[in-house]
């Protein structure tokens, strides 16, 4: 499977979401030898959490399957900026690299709001490569909430 590949992944999490009124936002852990090891996509209207964001469900779904509390080596992919939680969820549960596709200048907590992983007190921080398929994650995103305006 070629790199990119992966996001693609991660934006037919998101369309998932879309199609049950979610934020459309997917999310796709990889190992890294390059095997999805989970996916998800915003359940938080669904399951009534406001912690259900795709990255801490791929997060918990995978250190589940792998039986383990950290998830070193692993790479995440995401639709969007991650928020200042999932942030900080990406960096306890150690992820190698993250690469997320549209920027967040609202809620965003790595390149924008907090910078998380700027923080003295953020113990380990990933790898980002921001912008990846950023025009179809934003534009699932303006089209989802262009329909509910």
């Amino acid at each position: 499977m070629h790199i990119i590949d992966y996001m693609e992944l991660a934006l037919q999490q998101a369309h998932k979401a879309a199609q049950l009124g979610e934020v459309p936002v997917g999310a796709v852990l990889v190992s890294g030898d390059g095997d999805v090891i989970a996916s998800a996509h915003n359940l938080v209207e669904s399951q009534r959490d406001a912690t259900a964001h795709a990255e801490c469900l791929v997060l918990r779904e995978a250190m589940r399957l792998l039986n383990q509390k950290f998830l070193e080596g692993c790479d995440l992919w995401v639709t969007l900026e991650p928020c200042a939680m999932c942030a900080g969820a990406i960096s306890n549960a150690r992820i190698r690299r993250l690469y997320y596709g549209a920027e967040d200048k609202k809620g965003g907590a790595v390149e924008y709001g907090s910078h998380v992983f700027s923080h003295a007190t953020c113990h380990h921080k990933p790898e980002i490569y921001g912008g990846i398929k950023a025009s179809k994650a934003s534009k699932l995103l303006e089209e989802f909430f262009a329909e509910r305006r």
